[in-house]
């Protein structure tokens, strides 16, 4: 994490430094959730399963040198103790757990907290500043009994029916996004509630369901419908309202090209050789070039296939048109690296050594503050230490 110029990382306290949070979630959305709070500072205990664990500690290939990349992904900065739920004493150990913490989350099927005895009402009963954060698929009400899955979601929401090409099969997104975006709102909803806490005292009782983010993240696609009664379809790499916005072929392959106003198309034009496409009445404005999609396409192809991508890209680049090659992950993790913006951090076990390398929480801070590094933790890496501290 950049540092301030002349401010030590040390000289600035961790936002949610002294937060406890009681994490009873397994698998994406719930520990991603959990990770941002530890990132920034918070102390959270993970609850898991004896034996097993979380259940994307055995999802993989890939493994690394310390387990599945699955799980590591979304549970650095973390304490892992081992609960027996359906055992009195460990369920006992839990209860403790949750009436200390600041925050808990939890992704049960909706109603299975409560069964145990570790619902909201129970416990901000006995721990009134408790902020309770419950991630389900479908919500609580006809949907509680639907099993909550990221590609189930994606295919019942609608994303899926806008990627993909528009003659060929829907597609999910390429990484489980639906749990990243619910994960986002669950934080985001936290956060609000601790601060709501300050003034109140009182903490709260937040539920968050994928199908829900979902949908909120669908922006101006689910506004076409509401606003204009217009249903989204697929349209491949284009963009329904911008043009152009998509891959143009060049001489050797795509380039992404983002003409987000007409000025930049004027500048595309240009640099094309083909400055009397901005004058033309069909390609003038980006309206008239969103309803003559079909004729500007080919033109602007025809003139890139002169020329590489890469020499497309710093020709346009460099008068200010947006534009980038399809990069893999590990040519993106570069280029991030190349603009200086350290996408990487290295974390390390408990005895300081360095195991593994993630991707750094993305906020920058300043005045900056020294970002945590642990490693994701073992199973059941601090029962010991845990149980200690709660008989305190």
């Amino acid at each position: 994490m950049p540092a301030q110029p002349g401010l030590p990382p040390s000289s600035a306290a961790r936002p949610l430094e002294g937060v406890l949070v009681a994490d009873f979630s397994r698998v994406l959305a719930g520990p991603l959730a959990t990770m941002t709070l530890a990132d920034l500072g918070a102390r959270v205990v993970k609850v898991e399963r004896p034996g097993a664990g979380d259940d994307t500690r055995s999802w993989g290939p890939p493994f690394s040198a310390t387990g599945s990349t699955y799980f590591e992904s979304v549970n650095r900065n973390k304490e892992s103790v081992c609960l027996d739920l359906s055992d009195p004493g460990d369920l006992a150990v839990a209860r403790e757990l949750a009436l200390r913490a600041d925050v808990l989350v939890e992704n049960f099927k909706p109603g299975g907290m409560a069964k145990l005895g570790l619902g909201y009402d129970e416990l901000s009963a006995e721990n009134p500043g408790l902020v309770y954060a419950s991630i389900s698929g479908f919500g609580s009400a006809q949907g509680a009994s639907l099993p909550g899955y990221d590609f189930i979601v994606q295919a019942v929401g609608g994303l899926m029916s806008i990627t993909g090409e528009a003659d060929g099969s829907p597609y999910k997104a390429g990484v489980a996004l639906v749990d990243v975006l619910t994960a986002k709102d669950a934080t985001i909803g936290i956060l609000a509630a601790l601060t709501a806490r300050n003034n109140s005292g009182r903490g709260s009782l937040l539920e968050v369901n994928l199908l829900s983010s979902l949908q909120g993240a669908l922006a101006n696609q689910a506004q076409a419908y509401l606003g204009a009664g217009k249903v989204p379809g697929r349209m491949g790499n284009e963009h329904p309202s911008i043009v152009p916005y998509q891959l143009l072929e060049c001489a050797d392959g795509p380039l992404a090209v983002a003409c987000g106003n007409d000025g930049q198309f004027r500048r595309l034009a240009e640099v094309l050789g083909r400055p009397g496409l901005a004058g033309d009445a069909r390609f003038a404005t980006n309206s008239a070039r969103v309803e003559h999609r079909t004729e500007l396409i080919p033109l602007l192809e025809q003139a890139l296939g002169t020329a590489t991508a890469a020499v497309w890209q710093d020709k346009l680049v460099g008068v200010g048109v947006p534009a980038g090659p399809v990069a893999t992950i590990d040519a993106g993790i570069e280029y991030a690296d190349s603009l200086g913006l350290q996408p990487t951090i290295d974390v390390q076990d408990a005895a300081g050594e360095t195991v593994g390398r993630q991707v750094r929480h993305p906020i920058s801070w300043t005045p900056a503050f020294a970002p945590r590094s642990s490693a994701p933790p073992a199973l059941g890496e601090h029962t010991e230490s845990v149980l200690e501290w709660l008989r305190r």
